[in-house]
């Protein structure tokens, strides 16, 4: 094992977390964060914990199967608990850890600009479509 020095020890803790590199854990995240499910999910838990019923009612275009794969996926980085509640039937609600809350305002400001922008976005995609037909 060859020992590094300070400045090759801080020049390979650069390589390891650039986002830019597909191994990194950086870029692992970041493709998780930039899912849309993942946004529309913690914009929907952003106020108060959710039942999953409630959350398939806000998101409607989100399947049973993809809401669930993400609701797993937060609650494996941390960012949202699952409380199960012993009744009949049994309840289970979803809601924000620090962690989550913490990346909420970043969501939201993508979420909003994206509600915004959305008017500009199809204007240029039909002016690009009109200079690229054909």
């Amino acid at each position: 094992m060859t020992t590094l020095n300070a400045p090759q020890r801080r020049e390979q803790q650069r390589e390891e977390y650039n986002a830019y590199l597909s191994q990194c854990p950086g870029h692992q995240l970041l493709a998780t964060l930039s899912d849309k499910w993942v946004t529309l999910v913690l914009a929907a838990l952003a106020d108060r914990p959710r039942r999953y019923s409630d959350l398939s009612r806000t998101i409607p275009g989100a399947s049973q199967k993809m809401l669930t794969q993400t609701l797993r996926k937060l609650e494996r980085d941390g960012l949202l608990t699952r409380t199960v509640t012993p009744s009949v039937p049994v309840r289970v609600d979803y809601g924000v850890t620090p962690l989550g809350r913490s990346l909420i305002p970043v969501q939201q400001a993508i979420k909003t600009w994206a509600e915004t922008h959305i008017e500009q976005v199809h204007l240029a995609r039909d002016d690009y479509d009109r200079r690229n037909a054909g």
